[in-house]
C-alpha cells in the first residue's frame, strides 16, 4: 500500500524538485549573487577624503576593501614596457571616468567570491543612455584598455 502511494506521488516530487531547481537557477544572474547599486565618484587613489578610489585599470578600493573587476584584464602600471605603462595609466583614468559618470551596479551581494590575493571579484554594469545594459568589461575592452579574462597577451607587441 505504501509502495503504491509512493509510486503515485513520486512524479509530483520530481516535478517539485525540478521546478524549485529551475526557479533557483533563474534567480541567479550570470555573475552570481545579488546586484548592489552604487552612486559615488571614484578618483584615482591618493585623493584625500574619497570613500572609494581607483587603484589601476581593473581594481578599486572602497574603504579597506579591494575589488577586482571581472570580465577583463587591464595593463599593469609597472608594465614590461613603456607602451604597457602608458596604456595602464589610460585604463586607470577610463575606469575612474566610467565609475564616476553615473550610478552602476556591482554583482556579488554581501558574499562575493574572492581571488587568490583576497580581492572581491565583481562584475559591473549600468543602464546606458539608450536604456540598454552597459557592461564595464565590454566598455574597457572596446576602448582597447582591457582584454578578456584568460588572455595574458603581452601589451608590448
Amino acid at each position: 500500500m505504501i509502495l503504491r502511494l509512493f509510486r503515485r506521488i513520486l512524479p509530483f516530487i520530481w516535478l517539485a524538485v525540478i521546478l524549485a531547481g529551475t526557479w533557483w537557477m533563474m534567480s541567479l544572474n550570470s555573475s552570481g549573487g545579488d546586484w548592489t547599486e552604487t552612486r559615488a565618484t571614484f578618483p584615482i587613489c591618493g585623493t584625500r577624503g574619497a570613500a572609494g578610489c581607483v587603484i589601476d585599470g581593473d581594481t578599486i578600493a572602497i574603504g579597506k576593501r579591494k575589488i577586482r573587476m571581472s570580465g577583463y584584464n587591464a595593463p599593469e602600471l609597472s608594465g614590461e614596457c613603456k607602451v604597457e605603462s602608458a596604456l595602464a595609466l589610460r585604463a586607470r583614468a577610463e575606469l575612474a571616468t566610467w565609475l564616476s559618470a553615473a550610478p552602476f551596479e556591482m554583482s556579488g551581494g554581501d558574499d562575493p567570491p574572492y581571488d587568490q590575493y583576497g580581492r572581491e571579484l565583481r562584475s559591473f554594469k549600468r543602464i546606458g543612455a539608450n536604456g540598454k545594459e552597459e557592461w564595464l568589461a565590454d566598455h574597457m575592452i572596446g576602448k582597447g584598455l582591457g582584454r578578456n579574462d584568460g588572455f595574458r597577451d603581452e601589451w608590448c607587441k
